[in-house]
């Protein structure tokens, strides 16, 4: 069918790895009956936090002093910066606010509890919309959570739509700061969920030894020798074992987390611990798949793991040693570069708001049932 019209949306992501925000700008086409049929990447951006604002972050991820009034201010800058990137995308795409439909913001996430039927992206969508005057769409997970869901993963939905292939079982893996797949099966099912931690123990773990944000290509972990024992201890997690839907973030794993699984060991070496982090990762995504997954051809990484080396090796050495005949790619393959297909998501995401298309998958994040998502901010 022709393609009758088209919309710009702006796709922003901030992640658990709280290194900055990716930005994306999308033409979305659709045919006459309104249905998408084809999603063209115009501009991409990316701002990276200081150094304040990534600690501040860091440190809203629990209970603080004073942390209402401090987390206003962070929603602020964080809005100030968001805003940035949009007009670093409409210069570089050379267009006006006007042009563009809507923004979508995922937001930054200090808190993830469904459990206690809540979850926390801190933002100011207001002062977004008022800074960039377009619309804003953010606020995208709670709405899942208000039907009883997890309020995640949201992206499988989207992987379906861009990556999906109707020959073959594919695999997303998105490696950010928290690791999640979407199995995708030819017959048109998907499944997605939380598979446990992505880049969050290892850039903690050499943030403290090293002084460094992450291991550059893994090269750190590359050097060390896995502990096998202290593998065996992380994959005890109770987390890694429940079915899905499930979901997790920084309220599971993060450096208490790590120490408490360290006390029981003797004195180790620090690119062992990092050696075997990395191992760790590898294991539960690859332990994932097995269990879910175990017909699929391919294995596509976004997400910062995608530019680990090291670490794409251990995958796909993990998944040999489960007998899956899969291979590890980067999405780029296909197409999107590793660290745009988030942003890219909620760029979608927002197309599907202004539509009044559901934006989650019930089957995959365990709600009632399909719900339009997010909260409009007009401009």
């Amino acid at each position: 069918m022709p393609h009758s019209q088209s919309q710009l949306f702006i796709g922003l992501m901030s992640g658990t790895s709280l290194d900055g925000v990716d930005g994306v700008l999308a033409r979305f086409s659709f045919a006459e009956d309104q249905t998408c049929a084809d999603i063209a990447t115009v501009a991409t951006a990316y701002l990276p936090f200081s150094d304040a604002l990534r600690e501040e972050l860091m440190h809203l991820q629990a209970p603080s002093d004073n942390e209402l009034h401090r987390e206003a201010l962070a929603a602020n800058q964080l809005a100030s910066i968001y805003a940035d990137c949009v007009a670093q995308l409409l210069t570089e795409a050379e267009l006006t606010p006007a042009q563009v439909k809507a923004v979508g913001v995922h937001g930054q996430t200090i808190r993830h509890r469904p459990e206690s039927g809540y979850t926390r992206q801190t933002n100011n969508p207001a002062l977004l919309a008022e800074l960039c005057r377009i619309d804003v769409i953010a606020d995208f997970r709670s709405r899942d959570i208000a039907a009883g869901g997890q309020g995640a993963p949201l992206v499988p939905a989207f992987h379906q739509a861009v990556f999906g292939s109707p020959d073959e079982v594919r695999v997303v893996a998105n490696i950010g700061g928290i690791g999640n797949i979407s199995v995708l099966d030819h017959s048109g099912h998907i499944l997605g969920f939380d598979t446990g931690p992505g880049n969050v123990l290892m850039d903690a773990w050499i943030a403290e030894h090293q002084s460094k944000a992450y291991d550059a290509n893994g090269l750190w972990a590359s050097g060390g020798t896995v502990i096998p024992d202290l593998l065996t201890e992380l994959l005890k997690e109770p987390f890694l074992s429940l079915p899905p839907p499930k979901s997790t973030g920084r309220d599971l794993f993060h450096r208490t987390w790590l120490a408490h699984k360290l006390a029981g060991f003797a004195t180790l070496l620090p690119q062992d611990v990092q050696a075997t982090l990395a191992a760790f990762t590898a294991a539960t995504l690859a332990d994932a798949i097995a269990a879910h997954a175990n017909g699929a051809s391919a294995v596509y990484v976004c997400g910062g793991g995608a530019y680990n080396a090291h670490l794409m090796q251990v995958l796909q050495a993990a998944l040999g040693e489960r007998e899956l005949r899969a291979f590890v790619h980067s999405t780029d393959v296909l197409g999107i570069s590793p660290n745009h297909v988030e942003a890219l998501a909620f760029a979608w995401l927002a197309y599907r708001h202004v539509h009044r298309e559901a934006g989650n998958l019930a089957t995959v994040t365990g709600a009632r049932g399909p719900r339009i998502l997010g909260a409009l901010y007009p401009a």
